[in-house]
């Protein structure tokens, strides 16, 4: 196939450089658009400079435009795109990568395109192969947990050693170490950093120091 031989070479390098900013990536969810800013800051003030916000709530694509004002730094990734749609609002709001939970051929097709890369997520070695036929090379692993975690992923290793992962779900303080230890692992997405209940209270001070031992604990 001959996008096999171009896209990715490319699109491989801005992931990485994105990626090994930071072993942890916090996984977002915004309800409230007031918190953005100041959850954004907590964590990245802590260390964690790779934020994904996903699209799973009303005020999301909002709260994606404060935080790039606010944090001109940080790596804003857009998560949970379901479809092109979705692709072309995060490329929109200024993104500057998506990540999708699964692919969809039609969202292959629209990443090779687009000038923001895109992180796929796949749970097989079938997903990963299609993946691998539109020439990318870095995914998301994802439900990892409930897809066979780090079994499945030292798995992945043998037939398509090249393949780089950020698993998410499922993930937290206890097994995240264990992820990175692995060569095809070059980060984790989690939602543990931004728990419910601190964010509901403001407690950004809280976040800082959790997001602040994340990045100390799992620096490389």
């Amino acid at each position: 196939m001959s996008i096999d031989k171009q896209l990715p070479s490319t699109r491989t390098t801005e992931l990485d450089s994105i990626c090994l900013k930071a072993e942890v990536i916090p996984v977002i969810a915004i309800q409230r658009i007031e918190d953005a800013v100041p959850l954004a800051r907590a964590l990245y003030d802590g260390g964690l400079t790779v934020l994904e916000i996903t699209l799973r709530t009303d005020c999301a694509l909002e709260a994606i435009k404060r935080i790039n004002e606010a944090l001109p730094q940080a790596s804003i990734g857009v998560g949970t795109v379901l479809t092109p749609a979705q692709y072309r609002q995060a490329e929109e709001v200024g993104a500057d990568f998506v990540v999708t939970p699964g692919t969809t051929e039609a969202l292959y097709r629209y990443g090779v395109t687009s000038p923001v890369p895109m992180l796929p997520g796949v749970a097989t070695v079938s997903e990963l192969m299609t993946g691998w036929q539109y020439g990318y090379r870095r995914f998301k692993f994802f439900p990892a947990e409930a897809s066979g975690g780090i079994k499945a992923l030292k798995s992945f290793a043998g037939p398509i050693p090249e393949a780089r992962f950020c698993p998410t779900g499922g993930i937290g303080i206890n097994n995240a170490e264990d992820y990175l230890a692995l060569k095809n692992v070059m980060c984790v997405g989690g939602s543990w950093l931004t728990p419910k209940s601190l964010v509901d209270a403001e407690d950004w001070d809280a976040i800082r120091l959790l997001a602040r031992e994340a990045a100390e604990r799992f620096h490389h």
